[in-house]
């Protein structure tokens, strides 16, 4: 089991940038497929960003050419950078380290506002 944590998180004007990391604890993070979700209040979780162990990306539609995953093995760490920030980004952003039979690991979440 792997603990995570999300941190980067916070209130923002439309337009602006957020940079949200994501550490992981114990090895077999180079492994690991990551995942940043999202869930916004009355609204189902969504997937973000994902970033294989071979750094193939994809993204939801509604955040290409805004945000970008990335990851550093080296320092067990994961981060979604997050331009050009509409309202509609406001949501809890969850980072997910699956390490597929060696366990699926979510952080606690970090909140992030987009508002005037």
């Amino acid at each position: 089991q792997m603990q995570l944590a999300e941190s980067g998180g916070g209130v923002v004007q439309p337009g602006g940038s957020l940079r949200l990391s994501c550490t992981g604890s114990g090895s077999m993070f180079d492994i690991a497929d990551i995942k940043w979700d999202r869930q916004a209040p009355g609204k189902q979780r969504e997937l973000v960003a994902h970033i294989t162990r071979h750094y193939v990306t994809n993204y939801a539609d509604s955040v290409k050419g805004r945000f970008t995953i990335s990851r550093d093995n080296a320092k067990n760490m994961a981060y979604l950078e997050m331009n050009s920030l509409k309202p509609e980004d406001t949501a809890v952003y969850y980072c997910n380290v699956d390490l597929g039979i060696f366990g699926d690991n979510w952080g606690q979440g970090t909140q992030v506002t987009v508002s005037s």
